[in-house]
């Protein structure tokens, strides 16, 4: 007698367009992710910090355009994100909904119940669908790590302490880390 097996629903962009607006979600692979309770206000501190360095050099960005969530990232039918910043260089992924294929730079802050998400779903997928670099930011242990798409893979990353400068590999612009997370530098002894 044959084995009746569960068939998982895997929801799709037009499931998420019928949610309530008040909910944000995300979808990786068909599977709807909770993006609630709000960020931390420390996570939106380095999130405001890390925008106002890329934007104070704008003109590195050369025509791309940088966006803060919440902005849909539609990269098929099953996957749609909200990563906390993005640029984006191809004008014709831009639409007034939302950004339809990959970003050229991506950075998540992580929080204790994104952490695990952001290293291993949306690092894979983002790798999948050609997010040139990648970053993920983390707070509480003021570091962050770098992936770099090389041969339509991200090769072992690249760690940075807070007290470092970042240059970015896709556009020409330095981050002063210590600034991001605020946080003093120590004096330099002679």
């Amino acid at each position: 007698m044959p084995v009746a097996l569960k068939r998982r629903r895997k929801f799709t962009y037009h499931d998420y367009l019928t949610w309530p607006d008040e909910e944000r979600w995300e979808l990786i692979d068909g599977e709807a992710y909770s993006m609630s309770p709000a960020p931390k206000t420390r996570h939106q501190r380095i999130l405001w910090n890390l925008s106002r360095s890329i934007d104070n050099q704008k003109e590195a960005l050369k025509g791309c355009v940088p966006f803060m969530a919440p902005t849909d990232v539609v990269l098929d039918e099953f996957n749609v994100v909200q990563p906390d910043l993005l640029v984006v260089c191809s004008k014709k992924k831009i639409t007034e909904d939302n950004i339809k294929g990959a970003p050229d730079l991506i950075v998540e802050i992580t929080s204790p119940t994104t952490e695990l998400k952001d290293r291993r779903e949306k690092k894979a997928l983002y790798e999948k669908f050609g997010v040139r670099e990648y970053i993920i930011v983390f707070p509480e242990r003021e570091y962050l790590e770098r992936y770099i798409l090389k041969n339509k893979k991200y090769g072992p990353p690249e760690i940075f302490n807070w007290d470092e400068t970042l240059k970015l590999r896709t556009f020409r612009i330095e981050i002063k880390l210590h600034e991001v997370f605020e946080k003093e530098l120590p004096e330099k002894t002679s």
